[in-house]
């Protein structure tokens, strides 16, 4: 999971995990997805600065996900309810 902190929260980027417990390479879910390797991959490490919704569409379909497995946002007010698995380097 790639934390990215921001103004007033932080976003999970999560699909790098989806794809390694379901066993699947970033090159076959490019094919079955129809998707470039360069938005995999901005996705799997935070450095995204819009999301597609058609995008991430195809991707929750083909790894039957909700978006919020994908990319998560967790405002500042509620890191510190979050699992204690959140931790912001500095």
């Amino acid at each position: 999971m790639v934390k990215i902190k921001i103004e007033k929260g932080i976003y999970l980027f999560k699909l790098e995990d989806i794809l390694r417990e379901k066993n699947i390479s970033i090159n076959k879910l490019m094919r079955d997805t129809n998707t470039d390797f360069k938005v995999i991959k901005r996705l799997m490490i935070g450095e995204i600065v819009r999301f597609d919704i058609f995008v991430i569409a195809r991707l929750c379909e083909y790894l039957d996900c909700t978006i919020t497995d994908i990319i998560e946002y967790v405002p500042s007010k509620n890191i510190n309810n979050k699992k204690s698995n959140i931790l912001l380097a500095t």
